[in-house]
């Protein structure tokens, strides 16, 4: 059992215990400030650090331990995430009283760029989202968070799957779950950190890929779609075939997702 089961879960997978996203949290006026100023304070701020960190990091080679852990352990109290593979996603988002669609604010701090792949999902009539300050995007308050029925929240998050974004939940204040993002490597702080300067900000999933040899073509599209750099080849016989390492998977699915042979599965890890 990880870590935030062992601590957020009452024997559950910590992500589907009720009690991280019921109203006896978010009534917390900590958490409640925290959401306020969650935009400048954790993305905003998050981006500029990363950027010295960055430079720290090609000097060295690696980050001082002491930053890293601090790192780690300053996310897993605040805003942390975990993947979840589209099942899973689909589960957690149907049992949801209210969801909304609202701009990426990674995209946004990089870009100015308005790219709407980020949700809110509440639990509870009185949501989390609207303490926001959608300033930051240059929008009133309550503008730009699109209110969208389930099914048509799963149907877009589906679809961005298809142009290769990773599913995410995140905590606000940990235990509390408030957001699921579907962002790539390319766009995303957490996933940016973890390839730029090796610091985990978010957990693999509860599951991992494995390849059936029987049906792999050894066609390299699992591979190139990896953003985990997680997938290989092995060579027997002169057939080549794809090769998962369990120790960087993810459990996202992209990859099975990729496979028109459909040799990839994700099994419990």
């Amino acid at each position: 059992m990880c870590e935030f089961c062992s601590e957020h879960g009452d024997g559950k997978v910590w992500y589907k215990n009720a009690k991280n996203y019921s109203q006896d949290l978010l009534s917390d006026i900590q958490r409640r400030k925290y959401i306020a100023h969650f935009l400048d304070g954790t993305i905003k701020d998050g981006f500029e650090t990363l950027g010295r960190l960055e430079a720290l990091f090609k000097r060295r080679g690696k980050l001082p331990d002491a930053i890293k852990k601090g790192m780690e352990e300053q996310a897993k109290r605040e805003h942390y995430g975990q993947v979840l593979p589209i099942e899973e996603i689909r589960e957690l988002v149907m049992k949801a009283d209210t969801i909304v669609r609202m701009p990426c604010a990674c995209r946004w701090t990089i870009s100015h760029t308005e790219v709407r792949c980020c949700y809110g999902v509440s639990f509870s009539p009185d949501a989390w989202y609207k303490d926001l300050d959608m300033s930051y995007f240059g929008k009133a308050s309550g503008e730009g968070l699109e209110t969208v029925e389930r099914e048509e929240a799963i149907h877009q998050m589906e679809h961005l799957e298809e142009k290769g974004a990773v599913h995410t939940i995140w905590t606000m204040m940990t235990p509390f779950i408030g957001a699921i993002c579907n962002c790539t490597l390319h766009d995303c702080i957490a996933m940016k950190t973890l390839s730029g300067i090796k610091v985990d900000t978010m957990a693999r999933a509860e599951y991992v890929a494995t390849v059936d040899e029987k049906a792999c073509t050894g066609c390299g599209l699992c591979r190139d779609t990896c953003q985990f750099e997680a997938i290989g080849d092995r060579q027997d016989a002169g057939n080549f075939f794809a090769a998962i390492d369990a120790s960087k998977c993810y459990g996202c699915g992209l990859c099975r997702a990729a496979c028109s042979a459909e040799a990839i599965t994700l099994v419990p890890r």
